[in-house]
């Protein structure tokens, strides 16, 4: 099922769009928290204007992207978002915040996707975002993301409060692994200790074909042959 996106969706999409995916997902995640909508072939048309408006305000030549990269360059973006105590985000920024921002800023366009995130920002901090504006044309623009109501602490306590997460995070996965290292051992033991090796029953006739075969040899037995 086709669907334009109406908002930026990790690994699948940007905000507009048309990706191709599960109708089940679609009806029952996408469509419900209204991150997308269905790709008619009017809404498709329009979508397709749009972004041939927007490829007229970006670089069209080597000089331009240079005119915008000076400009980037020395831009300074920042997002004042909701985060919690540990700096995590309630939400993310991503490629297309990005983009309306330098529009917003500096009514340059920007192909979002060509802003160098591999994933969208979910911690508050002070970040350096790659951007390619045209073939061999490429600028690192400051990007600060915010508490909301609050100010960015220093680089030092950023870094402190990551690190303490990523050592407790580290600590819970060796112990999630421990644990289940334990558990399949002790499944492996009550397996062995439920099997029952069980003897075959012995056939009859051959019973007694073995023991005929062992049957000493005696003189009348001789003298019988």
């Amino acid at each position: 099922m086709k669907v334009v996106l109406r908002e930026d969706v990790d690994k699948l999409g940007l905000r507009g769009e048309v990706v191709d995916v599960a109708r089940g997902y679609a009806r029952n995640f996408l469509l419900p928290r209204q991150l997308a909508e269905p790709a008619t072939p009017a809404r498709v048309k329009e979508l397709e204007k749009v972004n041939s408006r927007r490829a007229l305000s970006e670089a069209q030549s080597f000089e331009q992207a240079q005119e915008i990269a000076q400009r980037l360059g020395q831009a300074e973006l920042r997002f004042d978002v909701k985060a919690g105590d540990t700096g995590v985000l309630f939400g993310s920024v991503t490629q297309t915040n990005l983009a309306d921002a330098i529009w917003d800023k500096l009514k340059v366009r920007v192909d979002r996707r060509k802003i160098g995130m591999d994933e969208p920002l979910k911690r508050i901090g002070r970040y350096q975002i790659p951007i390619e504006l045209f073939a061999d044309v490429t600028v690192e623009t400051r990007v600060l993301v915010v508490p909301e109501g609050g100010e960015l602490p220093p680089e030092e306590e950023l870094q402190a409060i990551e690190d303490a997460e990523a050592a407790e995070a580290a600590e819970a996965e060796a112990r999630a692994e421990e644990e289940h290292a334990v558990a399949e051992a002790a499944i492996e033991e009550e397996i062995a200790a439920d099997e029952v090796v069980e003897e075959p029953e012995a056939d009859p006739e051959v019973e007694v074909a073995a023991e005929a075969e062992t049957e000493p040899v005696t003189e009348e037995s001789q003298e019988a042959n």
